[in-house]
């Protein structure tokens, strides 16, 4: 690279670093759109519509058909936001809170009332209209075709033109469909056994007679398709659909239409943050001051190297917040968790290059030779490792649900952009020094020479420490199950509580009703609450768990006595967990597959299954020493939780495969196994210094989120720095050994 084009890439990498963190912080139009303040925040960042559905005609439902409700309304609701929440009030209510809005009269009207869908025959059985068309102007301008029903829905349920409703639908999908004409948008329907065989008698009558056959929802037909032959299978097809997104709003609406129980709005609210102001205030200061240590350490540590990857890790944060908005993505601290995870890859990626740079140094290389070798060997490694964590956090996206979908959506960003900023932000950065003169090897540092660390040596000592760690967190959790009922100690997330609304006399804020009221819920209850309150109303919400009736009795007589507040305006409801079992047993599928995933790639990639299985070991090593961690510290099992593991899994994995990376370079057809031994030793020891830097720069992030943050920030923070440390442990004293094993076990064959 000569001068004046060293010149040119710092200008233009200077440019458009000033030229996204000013869109950042100011936005692309007067009003802010496209800035970090335009960001959508989750309900316990910023707060959201709170919306009550109460059953409608069934004074008494089944848990079944409620379970069954929140578990259609929860995929329903994600459309507005990953983050959304669906769960059950009392007996025979459901709450919907969907963050990153204050229209509910919007996300009412285009929900309609769920559970009230009728497919209805175009006439009865004497031959008369059940409705009829009517040509309209659509707001573009252009006309379309309007069905209005001729007779009220009692009165067609009395004749029999009705005889398949939502319920006989089993599932509705958005999709594509081959014709001769080309390719076409359509609506695939899936009756349920009983439905199928209405299905089949209304439409080989609809068939017969040459008819459509309307579908109903909420008070207005929403379609009308003709009927080309009898279904007699259950399996139906709306088509054509003008797009993908009329198609996809039709079969979500068929879904929603099909709950098993009808629904009315009872009430509606915007809530405020669970968190608060405080919340998000202190995570930007303690990621600022994070960043700051972690540059500062970067520049220290790697000289020039590590001044190019500070602004290319500038670069990166300055893109993530943009993409943030650019992707409508919903930030919550899960999404926080993501982001940190895929600094801690950005900084891991330089530290591998800078790595390389010094061994070719040291190895007698040119300062430009060392470092184009350094960029094309770590190449594999930075690969490998942000690929494995990709296809979970694809995985995850895919199969996950809500709350675990916007933590892979914020990771699977990270990831990206941390591969484009180390690979080729930082490589023009070096370049640019290099032609501006830069060229002495203390500029970038020499490796020095190691004496290889005997880590198998001490596998067995290592083996015996995770073994007893992990065998203490079960013990501790068959304690606490024996005495408490509970192996963790499971917040409201998981377990459900109870709901006390309180109707103060004057407004109450977020910071006020931590401080001077909830130090008074939690002697009462002995657990943490959780705080809402409710936008332009003096109402604010009191989530616990479960309270008896003495509990109850003594929160209503503390309200009174020390805010002065009437017992009429003290209401109290039990609320179900938010995190169902479905959602629970999603997200454990989800996981699964993804761990079969990275498991298949690293089989690819390595051609040895053992560096798979061993890495999959290490990983579940991982997890479970943070979960005894858990256990014994007691710490809040939230929703958090989820996004806190699936963190260390990230990490963990990515740590193990640049180890193994180096041990396979390394290894160059070695066989014998005490040559075998000393490859070990040699990789794990000459990628020490990166399991130790990454660690540390991870580390001190979460770290000054834990020192600066409110209790619920370091919940979250505590048992991940734990992960983090554990991580590097894994990788650094029981990969390697594993995998050892395993090849001297189950020696490969030639092939191999």
């Amino acid at each position: 690279m000569k001068k004046n084009r060293a010149i040119a890439v710092l200008l233009c990498i200077f440019l458009v670093l000033a030229g996204v963190t000013y869109i950042d912080i100011f936005g692309v139009d007067p009003e802010g759109g496209g800035s970090a303040s335009d960001i959508k925040l989750g309900l316990d960042l910023a707060g959201g519509v709170s919306i009550t559905y109460q059953v409608v005609g069934d004074e008494d439902p089944s848990a079944t058909d409620m379970s069954d409700t929140i578990a259609k309304l929860q995929k329903r609701v994600e459309g507005y936001s990953t983050e959304a929440l669906v769960y059950q009030e009392g007996s025979d209510r459901i709450n919907i809170e969907i963050p990153g809005v204050s229209d509910a009269n919007a996300i009412l009207q285009e929900l309609g009332r769920p559970g009230a869908l009728y497919f209805i025959s175009q006439t009865d059985s004497e031959g008369n209209q059940n409705y009829s068309s009517q040509m309209v102007q659509n707001p573009d301008g252009s006309y379309g075709t309007a069905y209005v029903l001729n007779k009220s829905i009692d009165e067609l349920m009395e004749n029999g033109s009705i005889q398949v409703q939502g319920t006989d639908v089993s599932t509705a999908q958005a999709g594509t469909m081959q014709t001769n004409m080309g390719s076409e948008f359509v609506v695939s329907l899936t009756m349920t056994e009983e439905g199928t065989k209405k299905f089949a008698e209304v439409t080989q009558r609809a068939k017969d007679r040459g008819e459509s056959l309307a579908i109903y929802y909420d008070g207005s037909i929403i379609s009308a398709p003709g009927v080309n032959a009898a279904i007699l299978d259950g399996s139906a097809q709306i088509s054509p659909m003008e797009s993908y997104e009329r198609a996809e709003s039709l079969a979500s609406t068929i879904r929603i239409g099909g709950l098993r129980l009808e629904l009315e709005e009872l009430h509606s609210k915007v809530v405020g943050a669970q968190l608060g102001v405080e919340a998000i205030d202190t995570s930007l200061k303690a990621g600022a001051i994070g960043m700051g240590i972690v540059i500062v350490f970067m520049i220290a540590v790697y000289l020039i190297p590590g001044l190019a990857s500070a602004i290319a890790l500038l670069v990166y944060v300055a893109l993530v917040i943009l993409l943030l908005n650019g992707f409508d993505m919903t930030l919550t601290l899960s999404g926080v968790a993501g982001i940190i995870l895929s600094i801690g890859m950005a900084v891991d990626a330089n530290v591998i290059i800078f790595a390389r740079i010094r061994e070719e140094l040291a190895a007698g290389k040119t300062v430009r030779s060392a470092i184009k070798a350094g960029f094309d060997k770590a190449l594999s490694a930075i690969i490998d490792g942000n690929i494995t964590t990709l296809i979970a956090a694809a995985v995850l996206l895919l199969l996950g649900p809500g709350t675990v979908k916007g933590f892979a959506q914020t990771l699977a960003l990270g990831i990206v952009l941390s591969m484009f900023t180390a690979l080729v932000v930082t490589r023009y950065l070096i370049y640019a020094f290099y032609a501006l003169g830069l060229k002495d090897a203390k500029f970038y540092g020499v490796a020095k020479e190691h004496k290889a660390l005997n880590i198998l040596s001490k596998k067995g000592l290592f083996f015996g420490i995770s073994a007893g760690v992990i065998a203490a967190g079960f013990i501790v959790m068959g304690v606490h199950k024996a005495s408490d009922g509970d192996a963790l100690n499971y917040s409201l997330e998981f377990k459900g509580g109870t709901a006390t609304t309180v109707t103060f006399n004057e407004a109450m804020t977020l910071e006020k009703a931590n401080a001077e009221v909830a130090p008074l819920i939690e002697k009462i209850t002995g657990s943490a609450v959780q705080i809402q309150t409710v936008q332009d109303s003096e109402e604010v919400i009191f989530k616990t768990s479960s309270l008896n009736v003495e509990q109850r009795e003594a929160m209503t007589q503390m309200f009174m006595e020390n805010f002065g507040i009437d017992e009429k305006m003290i209401t109290s409801e039990t609320i179900s967990s938010t995190i169902s079992d479905e959602m629970k047993s999603d997200t454990i599928i989800a996981v699964a597959v993804a761990i079969v995933c990275m498991l298949i790639y690293i089989r690819i990639r390595f051609s040895d299954i053992r560096f798979g299985v061993s890495s999959i070991i290490a990983l579940l090593h991982d997890v479970l020493v943070v979960l005894a961690f858990y256990a014994a510290a007691r710490v809040s099992v939230s929703n958090t939780f989820v996004a806190c593991m699936l963190t260390i899994v990230g990490y963990s994995i990515n740590a193990t495969i640049v180890i193994f990376d180096r041990i396979r370079e390394n290894m160059r057809g070695i066989s014998q196994k005490d040559e075998l031994k000393e490859i070990v030793n040699k990789s794990i020891t000459q990628t020490m210094s990166r399991s130790i830097f990454t660690s540390l720069t991870t580390f001190i992030m979460v770290a000054v989120l834990y020192i600066l943050g409110v209790t619920s920030i370091r919940d979250f923070a505590l048992p991940l720095m734990v992960g983090i440390v554990c991580g590097a442990y894994s990788s650094v004293c029981l990969a390697g050994s594993l995998w050892y094993l395993f090849r001297v076990k189950f020696v490969p064959k030639k092939s191999e």
